[in-house]
């Protein structure tokens, strides 16, 4: 029993998974609700507006937040995924090769997506 925890855990527990989950998903929802906000509360909205807003540091570090709750909310979803659904059944022997293929590549993308957000972000 403790070889499959390990294994399908990577060393977690569910608990850690499940609350990342919580927490980076409250973090989006305050981001989002403030960017509707702000977008609902400014009839014309130009470049100017949405530079201002992106040049306060305070802006800087709750998008940087968000970035990062979107970066493990959607590893800790696709790792889900992928070890649920490759399985050894479907796939025979090749299902281990193939999640972790998966898994590169979806880590490749939300790392290079992330290092692009923040390139954007502080160079406003």
């Amino acid at each position: 029993m403790d070889m499959v925890t390990s294994v399908t855990s990577l060393g977690r527990n569910g608990l850690y998974d499940w609350l990342v989950q919580r927490i980076s998903a409250v973090v989006l929802l305050l981001w989002f609700l403030y960017i509707a906000y702000f977008v609902a509360s400014h009839s014309n909205l130009g470049y100017g507006e949405w530079r201002a807003l992106f040049a306060a540091t305070w802006m800087r570090i709750f998008t940087l937040s968000a970035l990062f709750a979107f970066c493990a909310h959607a590893w800790i979803g696709m790792w889900t995924i992928s070890t649920d659904y490759f399985t050894t059944a479907l796939l025979g022997r090749k299902a281990i090769v193939v999640r972790l293929l998966f898994q590169i590549a979806t880590m490749a993308v939300l790392v290079v997506y992330l290092l692009w957000c923040v390139l954007i972000l502080w160079s406003v």
